[in-house]
């Protein structure tokens, strides 16, 4: 479970083998079975989680029961509600498990020992926010001014193996379009093929 978490880690810095055993310290291996959920909309969220294996979404419901996808977290992901787990505030939306999956959680509380006692991990989380910042911005700005046919192509070039894992439904919710029109643009994306 943690090749995969330590694997992810140095992709932005480099760790001593004392500073991943420290690591270890701070983390919970967690599996949910499909369906199981990681955080209730409502409730406080008590963790922040790195998917080591499986698919977790985050999503609010509505009044007419219908799922509004916020993010999918396949395997090497972080997912939270991060309002609620550094605030402490009711969490806005779900997270369950799309797969039975692995996870590796850390509350706020050890959030804040970890990056105090390894520093090396202050700046890597200074580069998943930052990261993530951009990454909800440009997907902002996708739901704003891209045509359906843009937003498709977009995650089938960046993370065409969701196509395959998430329900149609699912992933047509993630980007903003109808059940039909990506069962259109996927018609027509296999013909061009």
């Amino acid at each position: 479970m943690y090749a995969i978490f330590f694997k992810h880690l140095e992709k932005k810095i480099h760790l001593s083998e004392s500073e991943k055993e420290l690591i270890k310290s701070f983390f919970v291996p967690k599996k949910l079975k499909k369906k199981q959920f990681l955080v209730v909309e409502g409730y406080n969220c008590t963790y922040m989680a790195f998917v080591s294996k499986g698919l977790l979404k985050a999503y609010n419901v509505d009044e007419k029961g219908t799922e509004h996808i916020n993010q999918f977290a396949p395997e090497g992901w972080w997912t939270s509600d991060m309002n609620s787990f550094f605030s402490g505030e009711a969490s806005f939306y779900s997270i369950d498990a799309m797969e039975d999956s692995d996870l590796l959680l850390i509350t706020s509380k050890d959030f804040e020992n970890l990056t105090l006692q390894v520093p090396i991990m202050d700046r890597y989380f200074r580069l998943l926010f930052q990261n993530s910042l951009i990454t909800k911005e440009r997907r902002l700005i996708s739901s704003n001014t891209h045509t359906a046919e843009e937003k498709y192509q977009h995650i089938l070039k960046n993370n065409p193996d969701l196509i395959k894992r998430v329900p149609q439904n699912l992933l047509a919710s993630y980007l903003g379009l109808s059940a039909e029109t990506l069962s259109r643009l996927k018609k027509n994306a296999s013909r061009k093929e």
